[in-house]
């Protein structure tokens, strides 16, 4: 989930927890809702520790109850949020990281809340990791919140608390109920996962086999409104195999550009991807994107062209429109 929205939801929660008498636990729940992510500065070390990695022990309930403890210990001291209960500042920034990796295991990135003491991973696919439409949301939010402090009565102030939290329980209420009907028709199709959009009506379903030798993957668009799935895609990828030489089929311009790509953008790599490839004049055209992550039928990927004759290719990461080159 992104930066915005998991301090704002932490801020709203924090207000239904505290009320508006105490404002600076409220904004020590906030601070603690967006902490978490500051693991982000630890990525030159979390290659030798792998439990300083982005979503690691700093997302886990010993992470986030040492950043509550030091600082419960800061704020006390800083001119804010003056001089209240340390301990009411630690529960306040416990539940703050506590609404973090809530929101984070509500995505479709996998977290591991128990670390160090267990590998046990929760996802729960309700929502992407970034959603255009809920960072809006909160972007707008922000704004409103910021432009009322001090330019309004502390009634119109605590009624607008009111009003966005019902707009982001409405929210989540939404995602909830479209998550029960995506994977009751997954289970229905008999598909592995049904994964998320930035449109809460539009899932998609897949299934993955993904080994040492291959990767097998097939995935159909599904729109809740519809009640109906559109055209079923399928890939066959064979891995390690050695290519040389002139480029005879689109299903070999997959194969060889295949390791490429995922070398290319690691992103990529961590989803479920696809690939799309088509002649034209010399070269075959080739396309990887991820699945589920899309705006406007724009999604990250790799694109370039492999020659026909040769085998020499060009690849670079970049955002593809997928209406081009799929059909769903």
């Amino acid at each position: 989930m992104d930066l915005f929205t998991h301090v704002l939801f932490a801020y709203l929660v924090s207000f239904v927890v505290w009320g508006p008498s105490a404002p600076q636990y409220i904004a020590a729940g906030a601070l603690a809702g967006g902490l978490p992510d500051a693991d982000i500065l630890l990525i030159p070390v979390a290659h030798y520790f792998q439990l300083l990695r982005h979503r690691g022990i700093v997302h886990s309930l010993v992470g986030i109850t040492v950043i509550a403890a030091f600082g419960s210990l800061l704020v006390h001291s800083l001119p804010y949020f003056g001089t209240a209960s340390i301990f009411l500042y630690f529960i306040a920034m416990e539940i703050g990281g506590l609404l973090h990796i809530f929101l984070d295991g509500a995505t479709q990135y996998s977290i591991t809340p128990f670390a160090p003491f267990s590998t046990r991973k929760i996802e729960f696919n309700i929502d992407t990791a970034v959603n255009v439409i809920a960072l809006i949301i909160s972007m707008t939010s922000m704004i409103i919140l910021l432009a009322e402090h001090g330019a309004v009565s502390s009634t119109i102030w605590i009624e607008t608390v009111w009003i966005l939290w019902g707009v982001y329980a409405g929210y989540f209420l939404l995602r909830i109920l479209t998550w029960r009907n995506a994977n009751k028709i997954k289970k229905e199709k008999n598909y592995l996962k049904a994964i998320p959009t930035i449109n809460p009506f539009v899932w998609e379903l897949v299934n993955c086999i993904d080994s040492k030798k291959e990767y097998n993957i097939e995935y159909q668009k599904l729109s809740l409104f519809k009640k109906i799935t559109a055209k079923k895609h399928t890939l066959h990828i064979i891995k390690k195999r050695i290519y040389s030489g002139p480029v005879n089929s689109t299903k070999e311009a997959l194969n060889r550009t295949y390791s490429a790509a995922l070398k290319k953008n690691k992103f990529l790599a961590l989803q479920f991807h696809f690939g799309e490839a088509f002649a034209n004049r010399d070269v075959y055209k080739v396309f990887w994107y991820t699945i589920g992550d899309r705006l406007f039928n724009l999604t990250l990927g790799v694109s370039g062209e492999i020659n026909r004759h040769t085998g020499k290719m060009q690849l670079k990461t970049t955002f593809i429109h997928l209406h081009k080159y799929v059909r769903e």
